[in-house]
Order: C-alpha cells, then sequence, then structure tokens
C-alpha cells in the first residue's frame, strides 16, 4: 500500500530490513509459512462474511421458505427488510469493534463475534415467523460486522511486510469463495423433498445452519493462535510481543529481523501516544472520560480540517459508489432477477446464480495480483464503466422483452451474460481495490478512525441498497438497472476527477495531491524518524547497532521506550 512505511522505521532500518526479509507474494507466502497458515484459518471469517452475503439470496427463492415465511416475502417492503437488516446489524457491530479490538485484544474480539454470529444463525435456522428471521439476522450482522473488520485487522498486524499486501487479498478471496459456496449450496438443498410444493424446509434451513460449521472451526481454533503483537505491545507487553515475532518468523528473538519489527511497532505506538499527548494534553489522566472525549476529538478533526475532510469525502463516497454499482442487489436477490430475466424454474435460475460466485472469485485473481502494477485509478474507472454498459444493456433487454421471454430465450440468456460480466468487472475492481484505496489515504495518526467511517459507509449504504431493491424490481423493473448503471458512470467519473492516484505514493506526496499545506503526514513522519532515534530503530542498517543477546528486552528497551 502507499502512504509510506506502515510501520515508521526510518530509511537506515527499514532498507536493513528489506535486506534480511523474504520475498513478496506467493513465494514470501510460502517461505512465511506460518503465517500463512494462521491467516488462512482467521480467514474464516472472510468466508463466513462472503457465505453469508450470498445465502440468504437463494433461500429467498425457495418455495418451502416462502411458504413459512409469506407474510414477509410476499410484500416487497417486508421482504427488503429480511435482507438489509443484517446490513444494519454488521454497521453496528463495526462500529464497536474498534474499541473491542484495543481493549480486549484483536484475539478475543474475533471469539466474541463468532459467538454472537452463531446466536443469530441458530435464531434462523430454528424460525418459524419472520419475527425470528429478522431478529436472527440483526443478531448475526454484528458478528458479520466485527469479523468484517477484526480479521483483517489481526493478519495485518501479524503478516511481514513482504507479504501484508497478499494477505489483504487473501481476505477478499476468503469472501469471495465464501459467496461461491453459499450459491452452489443452495442450488443443491433446493432439491430436498422436490423444488415444488413437496420441498422440504429442511431446504433452506440447512444452507442457513451449515455457517456453524465454519464459524465453531474459527471460534475454538482462534484460542490457539497468537496475540496480535501490536495489541501486546500497547499493553506493555513486550517480552510476549517479541516471541511471538520469533516464533511466526522461526528466528532467535535476537535476530536483527526480529528486533527491528518489534520496534517498528514500538515505534507505531509511541508516536500515536505522543500525538495525542501532543493535541489533548488535557486529557491525558488515562480515566474513560477522557478516553472518550480523545476519541470524539480525533473523530471531530476529520470534520474541521480541511484536507481531512477531503479525505474522508474520498473514502466515504468510493464506498457509497461501491454499493451503488448494484453488486449486492444482485449478490441478495440474483435468482429473482434471473428469474425475471426469463430464466424459467427455480433450479435454473440458482445455476445461473451460482455462475456468478464463479465468475466474481477467479476475476479477483489477477486483481491482487496486478493491483500494485497498475494502480487503482485506472481499475476503479475501467470497472465502473464496463459495470455501468452491463447494466445499461441489461436494462434494454429487459424493456424490449420483459413480457416475451419465453419466446426470446436468447434474449434472456444474453442478458444473464451480461450479469456475469458485471460480476466479473466488479470483481477486479470494486471489490478489492476500493478497501486498498480507503486504508492508504490517510495520515498516520487518524488512520484507525478514517478507515472506521468509511467502513460504516459501506455498510450502511449496503443495507439501504438491501432495502430499496425488491421495491425497484416490483415497480420501476428494467428501471432498476438504469438506476445502478447511472451510479456506476458516475462512481467511474468520480474517481476520474476527484479522485488522486495514490500507488506508490510517499506521505509527502499524498499530502501534495491532497492538498494539505499543513504537511500533516509529513509532520507525522518527522516525529516517527525522532521517536525511531530515540528508541534505537535508526542504529539499525547504519552499523551502530549492537544489540546484546544476553540482556532481556525489557533490559534493552524500557518503558519509555528507550535504547
Amino acid at each position: 500500500m502507499g502512504g509510506g512505511d506502515a510501520g515508521g522505521a526510518s530509511p537506515y532500518a527499514a532498507k536493513h530490513r528489506k535486506a534480511l526479509q523474504g520475498q513478496s507474494g506467493w513465494t514470501g507466502l510460502v517461505h512465511n509459512r506460518r503465517i500463512f497458515a494462521n491467516a488462512v484459518f482467521a480467514s474464516l471469517g472472510g468466508l463466513l462474511y462472503g457465505y453469508n452475503q450470498g445465502v440468504f439470496s437463494g433461500v429467498l427463492s425457495m418455495y418451502s421458505f416462502d411458504q413459512r415465511m409469506a407474510s414477509a416475502v410476499d410484500n416487497t417492503g417486508t421482504k427488503g427488510w429480511l435482507v438489509s437488516i443484517l446490513e444494519l446489524g454488521a454497521w453496528a457491530g463495526v462500529l464497536c469493534t474498534g474499541y473491542l479490538a484495543d481493549k480486549i485484544s484483536r484475539k478475543y474480539t474475533i471469539v466474541l463475534a463468532v459467538c454472537v454470529f452463531c446466536v443469530g444463525v441458530i435464531v434462523q435456522t430454528a424460525a418459524f415467523q419472520p419475527s425470528s428471521i429478522y431478529g436472527g439476522r440483526f443478531i448475526t450482522g454484528l458478528g458479520v460486522g466485527s469479523l468484517s473488520m477484526a480479521v483483517p485487522l489481526y493478519n495485518a498486524e501479524l503478516s511481514p511486510p513482504e507479504v501484508r499486501g497478499s494477505l489483504v487479498a487473501l481476505q477478499q478471496l476468503a469472501i469471495t469463495f465464501g459467496i461461491l459456496i453459499s450459491f452452489w449450496i443452495d442450488y443443491g438443498t433446493n432439491y430436498i423433498g422436490g423444488t415444488g410444493s413437496s420441498q422440504s424446509e429442511m431446504a433452506w434451513r440447512i444452507p442457513l445452519a451449515l455457517q456453524l460449521v465454519p464459524a465453531i472451526i474459527l471460534g475454538v481454533g482462534i484460542f490457539y493462535m497468537p496475540f496480535s503483537p501490536r495489541w501486546l505491545v500497547n499493553q506493555g507487553r513486550n517480552e510476549e510481543a517479541l516471541l511471538v515475532l520469533s516464533k511466526a518468523r522461526r528466528l532467535p528473538v535476537n535476530s536483527d529481523l526480529v528486533q527491528i519489527e518489534f520496534l517498528e511497532i514500538r515505534a507505531q505506538y509511541l508516536f500515536e501516544k505522543e500525538t495525542n499527548a501532543l493535541k489533548f494534553p488535557q486529557f491525558q489522566d488515562g480515566s474513560f472520560k477522557s478516553n472518550f472525549k480523545l476519541g470524539f476529538y480525533d473523530y471531530m478533526s476529520l470534520l474541521t480540517s480541511r484536507t481531512l475532510l477531503y479525505r474522508v469525502t474520498v473514502g466515504s463516497l468510493t464506498m457509497f459508489f461501491q454499493q451503488w454499482t448494484g453488486v449486492n442487489a444482485i449478490l441478495y436477490y440474483a435468482p429473482s432477477i434471473f428469474a425475471d430475466l426469463g430464466l424459467t424454474g427455480n433450479t435454473t435460475s440458482l445455476l445461473a446464480t451460482g455462475v456468478v460466485g464463479i465468475v466474481m472469485f477467479l476475476a479477483t485473481i489477477p486483481a491482487v495480483i496486478w493491483i500494485d502494477k497498475i494502480g487503482r485509478k485506472p481499475v476503479l474507472i475501467s470497472g465502473a464503466f464496463i459495470m455501468a454498459g452491463c447494466h445499461l444493456i441489461v436494462a434494454v433487454l429487459t424493456a424490449l422483452y420483459h413480457n416475451s421471454w419465453q419466446t426470446h430465450p436468447t434474449a434472456g440468456w444474453v442478458a444473464c451474460v451480461f450479469v456475469w460480466i458485471f460480476s466479473i468487472a466488479f470483481g477486479y475492481s470494486w471489490g478489492p481495490c476500493s478497501w486498498i484505496l480507503v486504508a492508504e489515504i490517510w495520515p498516520l495518526s487518524i488512520r484507525g478512525k478514517g478507515i472506521s467511517i468509511a467502513a460504516s459507509s459501506n455498510w450502511m449504504n449496503n443495507f439501504i441498497v438491501g432495502q430499496v431493491t425488491p421495491t425497484m424490481l416490483a415497480r420501476i423493473g428494467f428501471g432498476t438497472f438504469v438506476f445502478f448503471g447511472a451510479f456506476s458512470f458516475i462512481g467511474g467519473f468520480f474517481i476520474m476527477f476527484f479522485v488522486p492516484e495514490t500507488k506508490g505514493l510517499t506521505l509527502e506526496e499524498m499530502d501534495d495531491v491532497f492538498g494539505d499545506r499543513e504537511g500533516l503526514g509529513v509532520a507525522d513522519q518527522q516525529r516517527q524518524n525522532a521517536i525511531a532515534d530515540r528508541i534505537g530503530l535508526t542504529a539499525y542498517g547504519s552499523g551502530k547497532h549492537e544489540s546484546d543477546p544476553e540482556k532481556s528486552s525489557h533490559e534493552q528497551y524500557d518503558d519509555e521506550g528507550k535504547a
């Protein structure tokens, strides 16, 4: 990612670390196989997120579910609530996660999120009334939202810098894989008891219940995984942090690479602590009231500073346009949409929905390999315009043949193909790239809070799309595709004219492109360099550092961070 070295190392230390560390990409993942295995396991949280996104679309179209929940499914307004209430829960969940992750650790936040998720799944699986589906999906959403933030945070903080980007990509692949398998499980269970009036309720209860399997595996297995070294340093548990890094890297505690990574983490912790002390010296007594005010004023600075407000606008609107491309309208209501496009029979529409999962998953793979070479803007702009074109072609075909699909089957299949092309375009562009963009535009001192605002924008707009789509499909028909197509076009132009390219930018360059005359990023970097000098991090790579293997980490680096 752009925006400078995430660890805040001095140039000497960063150069020395890069000389010692392994290769990036898939080769680096194999070399760091212990971290890779941990990340694959933790990414079960991403699989849960993706599976939950996709599974309900098939359930909604099943005959037995419609009979059981007819009072909610047959009304477009309540049907929208059945889908979107999960996103409302996720919005609340993601806003709570930042505090919980700092308070009880990233690891135990994942455990708590899994427990909440499982409660929601059990309530839905055992439901006999729509009220249980509403309540269960809201509770499940709390868990999904928390996992969507906690798992990438945990993976990123445990990962070596050279493979961190690949592990972000791994999370996105896990999400699309979850969507993929959910569509095909729906397709298979739809046959239980038959596809018509004889269909068993197990046809929809089983795919909902299956979410418990990876959730329980994740919830139990996470106890055997290490704490985030960043969280341990924040708690003053430096010895434990060093041991975690040593085991993860399969190197001795006193090796240069482990020591540099540890000091980089410590430098970042001291940077954030000193930044707060500099900005708000009156709130440094450690009380709950002071900590609350620190957080409040940090969030307010996002609105009162012109350059930060620009970045908030870019981050929030990027997530706004990601959702209003209509991708989740496709994911949530794909079987209904394919049926409306003339694919007769619920089984056929579910089959076409399964193809959406396959092509979106496959399209994500080249995106995560080449995104750092091509840049953010070309990927986002091309994806937006392709999606817009697909929407408009489907709209034209629907307008011409919506009353005569049976006599024009070729037109129906052409429309389906363009829905699949739309899914490919989203998979390589706005799916992974929008998250990368909103993560790298912030100065270090405000990055966590900036990302949380963008993430909450994503979930809130996700909620609104899920709520309005059934009503739009019922009342304006092909106009739904025109609507989402227009927003896709506008999103492409928004990226083209208002969003700077952030690929590989330093903090100084990031300040320039966002019109930051105060040089927030540069000031942050200067303060980090001073801390790096003070704790001995700069000495690594300059030939001045000699660590004493007989000393413990607490003896070498006291509580004030002085070497």
